[in-house]
């Protein structure tokens, strides 16, 4: 494998954490490398309508991260498009991250490839996505507000959904595999005490269909395994909560996780490791958003900066 000249520090994913860590690393005119799998932006371009983005309303996923790569790159940012295989700490506390063919080496990395929604796994998901199905009640609650909207999931993602997707739902059902819940004993019974919201246990939905929206929808009782389709006249919302996958294989061997394999950092967004940061959704927090990605970027190159000695400017 062929090596390459040390950079100051490589980031690993090109989504508003990445991109915004490329921006601060540019400022403190830190020695940069932004590394992108697929697209930049990751899942956040397949949102069709953000409005929780302080100072830019009424946009889209892609044409807001298109403006951050835009001033990544006006301010010299580089970045590739190419997959990372590997990552690894050497004996002078420097890294070698592998891409590809080529085996580049930094005296620090942050790791911003963001978390992906585990499917549900039904007929129509990927189809209506952005449609009609959601991963992200926060993000998309708004634009189903007195309309129906159904909870896939029973752990405490999926009930604290229900509960906050309820303030703008005309009804939420909760559809539940199982027999019982498995969030926590006290959201649980927030969930019965909501007259908007019902569980339907022991349930699943096989598929959904519509033409622009969601007006179908199958579902399985899986205790004796029969389907009916239930129509709706207007589009409903379908939220998907069965967890996430974190992009954290690559440093697993280097940092501390949690049980969902989320990456544990301090407020700096150091691990464990010394010159290994993490920012946006790889990492453990309390919510996933745009606002908050950018945050930890920011605050991943500034750390960086100071880890190597670069004082950064206001």
């Amino acid at each position: 494998m062929v090596s390459t000249l040390s950079k100051d520090v490589i980031i690993v994913g090109a989504g508003p954490a990445g991109l915004s860590a490329a921006i601060y690393a540019q400022r403190a005119m830190l020695d940069a490398m932004t590394i992108e799998q697929e697209a930049v932006g990751g899942q956040i371009i397949l949102t069709t309508e953000v409005d929780n983005y302080p100072g830019v309303p009424h946009t889209d996923g892609y044409s807001l991260v298109e403006a951050m790569r835009r001033q990544a790159e006006d301010l010299g940012a580089s970045i590739t498009y190419a997959n990372v295989s590997e990552i690894s700490h050497n004996e002078d506390g420097t890294f070698d991250v592998a891409v590809d063919s080529v085996r580049h080496n930094a005296k620090a990395v942050i790791l911003a490839g963001g978390a992906t929604p585990r499917k549900a796994g039904f007929i129509g998901e990927e189809e209506f996505v952005g449609r009609g199905v959601s991963y992200c009640a926060t993000c998309d609650a708004m634009f189903f507000r007195n309309r129906e909207v159904f909870v896939i999931g029973g752990g405490n993602s999926a009930a604290e959904e229900a509960l906050f997707l309820s303030n703008f739902a005309s009804h939420v059902t909760m559809v539940v595999r199982k027999d019982h819940l498995r969030a926590q004993a006290m959201v649980g019974q927030q969930i019965e005490s909501n007259d908007k919201v019902s569980v339907r246990y022991l349930t699943s939905i096989v598929g959904v269909d519509g033409s622009t929206a969601i007006t179908s929808i199958t579902f399985r009782d899986n205790a004796n395994g029969t389907q009916h389709t239930e129509q709706f006249d207007a589009g409903v919302g379908v939220f998907v909560f069965v967890g996430r996958n974190p992009a954290s294989q690559l440093v697993s061997q280097l940092v501390d996780t949690d049980e969902s394999g989320y990456v544990i950092a301090d407020d700096r967004m150091a691990t464990k490791t010394p010159g290994l940061y993490v920012a946006g959704d790889v990492r453990q927090k309390p919510l996933r958003q745009i606002v908050t990605a950018a945050s930890d970027g920011a605050i991943a190159a500034t750390s960086v900066s100071a880890y190597l000695g670069h004082p950064v400017e206001g």
